[in-house]
């Protein structure tokens, strides 16, 4: 097997050009900003640093950010149905199944495997909008996508969180060449003529750039604040290295062994014995860390090749693909969207967190009348309604301004808190409308169409919060049913049941 070791060596084993004269954090540097500043002048690339840097928040926060999660989800059509549909698959169909928003998904899932599923999906996705026409460039995307399905597979029987986090691993391995193809145009041509004349890959890479895919692979793994274990997990795996923990080895292992495979079963002009014989070479150097039998290891890696082999693309690949159109909703009613909330709601046990309950409800209420965008104000000890989530576009900026005082006012927010029932504005823009709402309310959604309010009474009969969702100026006119309002109602009253003492005290420290 190629191990794509650099034959230019000093002292400790590093590479002569880049530490024999103490320059390496100098060329390092040089070289990473010169191509982050190409990457930002694309356009595109900042949008997948700030989702993949948004991703990690909402995982590495304390109080589980179940709303930035669930944001970043809902931001992506595709990766909303990818995520629903693991939720729904029969491995965890001991849930009850049928699970219709992402909210209900990460209860289902767990964050950690969601947050990661998230930032491998937003890769791929990335390079597959960003693809050049070269053939060379969507090759080597087709080799990293083949690798992360192979990670897939191997870990497709074990626990959802690490086989994502491995999958990760094994895309994050080979971002720095990727990020070379796409970016450095005129360098990955020297490099490749390097190639050609004979030189090793990687020694190609440090004569022409100073550094090492790898190294700008880990460069942008900080840049993107992913977590220390996967860092450690897209290294070189060493069998004789015994320091590293055994989480780090099996990842390393997975993600090496993942790569190595891509590679076979993407090299041209080679004959299927050959294929074969050193993919069985890597099933038995591999069989061990992977507690998994050679032959075993063999014919699910033979499996993926015949299925690429027959134009599939393979169906994970394909599956990976932001293609809205090859993706059908399900043919539910909204009204029958919502209903499948409240039930979820109603599956929550008594003192669970507030936070996953209202995200579960903004979530169901934005999703089931294809809203705009949906805030939930919650009532604090002061006797303010303060806005204590949103979803939809823009909508976190807006949050910190968007607030009311109890203390009556002739506004349809005060009217809404002193209902027992949902109230729905048909045409927010109308004149005599507009006098009855807020200036904090004209200021913020000045896009408005048409809206509801759904107050939320806890045990005692007090208005603690008030769900609010709309349609924009943008979008086609519509009504609120009456069976869609009744069902609105019971979703909110459900939600009610969640405002106990323990979880107020939680949101005013919030």
């Amino acid at each position: 097997m190629q191990r794509n070791k650099p034959v230019y060596r000093g002292r400790r084993g590093t590479h002569w050009n880049m530490y024999g004269f103490g320059g390496t954090h100098m060329v390092k540097a040089a070289v990473l900003d010169r191509l982050w500043t190409r990457m930002s002048e694309r356009g595109d690339f900042p949008m997948l640093s700030q989702s993949l840097r948004t991703t990690m928040a909402a995982m590495n926060n304390d109080d589980l950010d179940f709303t930035g999660l669930v944001q970043v989800v809902l931001s992506d059509f595709a990766l909303t149905q990818k995520v629903l549909r693991l939720a729904n698959s029969a491995m965890y169909m001991a849930f009850g199944g049928n699970i219709t928003t992402v909210s209900r998904a990460l209860m289902v899932l767990g964050m950690d495997a969601v947050g990661h599923l998230v930032v491998g999906l937003k890769i791929v996705d990335h390079f597959h909008h960003s693809a050049p026409r070269r053939i060379d460039a969507k090759l080597e995307l087709n080799r990293t996508l083949l690798s992360g399905c192979v990670a897939r597979k191997l870990t497709e029987r074990g626990d959802l969180r690490a086989g994502e986090e491995a999958v990760v691993c094994t895309l994050m391995r080979q971002i720095g060449k990727l990020l070379v193809v796409f970016y450095l145009d005129a360098e990955w041509d020297q490099i490749r003529r390097h190639i050609d004349a004979g030189t090793l890959e990687a020694d190609a890479c440090v004569l022409v750039l100073g550094v090492t895919f790898d190294e700008i692979g880990e460069e942008a793994a900080v840049r993107w604040r992913l977590p220390d274990m996967i860092r450690s997990g897209m290294g070189e795996f060493d069998p004789q290295d015994t320091e590293q923990p055994r989480q780090v080895q099996w990842l390393r292992a997975i993600t090496n062994y993942s790569t190595a495979v891509a590679g076979v079963l993407t090299q041209q002009n080679m004959p299927d014995w050959e294929r074969e014989q050193r993919i069985a070479e890597l099933a038995q150097e591999y069989s061990r860390v992977l507690n998994t039998d050679p032959d075993v290891l063999l014919e699910m890696s033979l499996a993926l090749a015949r299925e690429e082999g027959g134009d599939g693309v393979m169906a994970e690949i394909v599956e990976l693909r932001a293609n809205a159109d090859a993706i059908a909703r399900e043919a539910l009613s909204p009204e029958d969207r919502i209903a499948v909330g409240v039930e979820d709601l109603r599956g929550l046990p008594d003192g669970s967190p507030l936070a996953p309950a209202l995200a579960l409800a903004a979530e169901t209420v934005l999703a089931g009348l294809g809203f705009a965008r949906t805030v939930v104000f919650v009532k604090h000890s002061n006797g303010t309604f303060k806005a204590r989530l949103g979803l939809g576009p823009k909508i976190d900026a807006a949050l910190p301004t968007l607030s009311f005082n109890t203390a009556f006012e002739p506004d349809v927010f005060h009217l809404a808190i002193a209902n027992s029932v949902g109230i729905f504005i048909e045409n927010a823009r109308d004149p005599k409308m507009v006098a009855r709402l807020p200036e904090w309310f004209r200021r913020s959604f000045d896009d408005a169409r048409a809206f509801v309010l759904l107050p939320v009474v806890d045990e005692s009969d007090q208005t603690v919060a008030l769900l609010y969702g709309d349609w924009s100026h943008t979008q086609e006119p519509r009504r609120i049913s009456q069976k869609e309002m009744s069902v609105l109602n019971e979703l909110a009253k459900e939600l009610g049941r969640f405002f106990g003492l323990g979880q107020m005290r939680e949101m005013e420290t919030m």
